[in-house]
């Protein structure tokens, strides 16, 4: 008898069930099993270990009860990667914001600046529009100015270009992101080859398309060449924010992706959930004829982030050759509607934000679907704008560990109030944080507590290849 208490003793710990954090009593939500049901969630080791329908013992226990606990959200097309952005994406319940449309180069020490100092998990693609700057000595910053727009290019300088991409895929780099608008003197057996070589290694290629709006050779032109080189290649192929592309032809973009797809083409697509982009005034996107590729716009369409003001075409002319963010109102709000509720369309920010400057979606873009297109419109259901936030952009990358509440998943979640979340960022004051979600956990460790960001923690990690 005293042998067998001696063993209990001994083996006690191992068989208790303790968990680092308890997310307790709440409706958890996974997008993959369509778990919809009251629930504990139990972490240990910055992974969930048990979802379970009894109540866990855990060092920390946080009551959620009445909240929704699910996976969190990831964003394809983040090109804020500061501590600024990351922060306003934390409290808007992402977790894992990347870089995949204009993409990095150098890849490495990219990633090695943001290792061990970031809020939520980041990445990014190897760049063309980068790589393409580079040599050609392009003088811009995150967009190209000059040269990288302007020039075709030599077939040695295009040699050079697409090693480059190859060699940020070699590095890690999580696809090939592609911006074709802004270097529209790209040639297409170079944007071929670029398709070719994502064909090999077997990975996404995120492209910003050729054109967009009606006024041909627009947006459907500039699909079909898209759909073409997937074809041709095999290349899986991503088209980013289909709606200020598409504008309002974007009903028969889909249409076209939709078929694709029913024919066992690879390709997926992304929208926001507002009626204007964002870019840099000075890029080739404001090149003569502007005013028909976005759909007939003017001027006044036109809103400088750093004052608010709408543009005239003096102020056009004079902040062009400045260069800077201008808000382009160009998107009606059916077209939004329509793209967010259609269930092939992913959630993506296409979002920046400096030093409080920027476009709401950047702050907003994943309590926006929740308050206003689910709970106020009920454009489609919770579960399904879920799956387009964490379960279908982790599709798109091939990672089978996020995007999930399951056991075995990494401890990447978000925890909101649905009677409650709603965005407050505005054009007019984008720096404005999300409200109703109130736990956000990176790799399990809390990022926002009571809906409070959280000091002195970088649990965030790179994703590669």
């Amino acid at each position: 008898m005293k042998l067998t208490i001696a063993l209990f003793t001994i083996l006690a710990p191992l068989f208790a069930q303790t968990y680092d954090i308890v997310l307790a009593n709440g409706r958890a939500m996974d997008p993959e099993s369509n778990l919809d049901a009251p629930r504990h969630i139990g972490i240990r080791g910055g992974r969930i270990a048990a979802v379970s329908a009894t109540p866990l013992d855990g060092r920390t226990v946080v009551d959620v009860k009445g909240q929704v606990i699910t996976a969190g959200f990831i964003d394809l097309h983040s090109h804020g990667q500061t501590p600024e952005n990351y922060a306003y994406k934390a409290r808007d319940g992402v977790t894992t914001a990347l870089e995949m449309e204009a993409g990095v180069s150098p890849v490495t020490q990219w990633y090695a600046a943001r290792e061990g100092r970031s809020l939520i998990n980041f990445g990014a693609a190897s760049g063309h529009i980068p790589a393409r700057m580079a040599v050609l000595h392009d003088s811009g910053g995150l967009l190209p100015r000059d040269a990288a727009a302007s020039t075709v290019g030599t077939p040695e300088q295009q040699r050079q270009i697409v090693d480059l991409v190859r060699q940020g895929l070699d590095e890690g780099g999580l696809g090939i992101g592609m911006g074709i608008a802004y270097v529209p003197k790209t040639s297409r057996e170079e944007i071929l080859e670029l398709f070719q070589l994502a064909a090999q290694r077997r990975t996404p290629i995120y492209v910003h398309m050729r054109n967009s709006g009606p006024v041909e050779p627009g947006v459907i032109d500039a699909l079909q060449e898209m759909l073409a080189d997937a074809v041709a290649t095999g290349a899986p192929l991503h088209i980013v924010h289909i709606t200020s592309m598409g504008i309002r032809q974007t009903p028969l973009c889909l249409r076209m992706i939709e078929g694709a797809q029913r024919r066992g083409l690879d390709v997926t697509t992304e929208a926001y959930p507002y009626t204007a982009g964002m870019t840099d005034l000075s890029s080739a996107i404001f090149d003569e004829g502007w005013q028909g590729r976005t759909g007939g716009i003017g001027y006044g369409d036109l809103q400088w982030a750093a004052t608010g003001e709408r543009l005239t075409a003096e102020t056009f002319a004079r902040y062009r050759k400045q260069g800077g963010m201008v808000a382009v109102h160009s998107i009606p709000e059916e077209m939004v509607r329509a793209a967010v509720a259609n269930p092939i369309v992913m959630i993506a920010s296409d979002g920046i934000m400096e030093n409080g400057k920027g476009h709401p979606r950047a702050a907003g873009t994943y309590a926006r679907v929740l308050g206003r297109y689910v709970r106020e419109q009920h454009a489609l259901g919770l579960m399904d704008a879920l799956r387009k936030m964490s379960l279908m952009p982790a599709q798109r990358l091939g990672i089978q560990t996020k995007g999930r509440l399951q056991v075995g998943a990494d401890a990447d979640i978000t925890v909101f109030d649905p009677d409650k979340v709603i965005d407050r960022a505005t054009f007019d004051n984008p720096a404005q944080y999300s409200e109703g979600i109130s736990h956000v956990l990176v790799h399990g460790a809390f990022v926002v507590k009571e809906g409070r960001l959280q000091e002195g923690v970088a649990p965030g990690r790179g994703l590669r290849r």
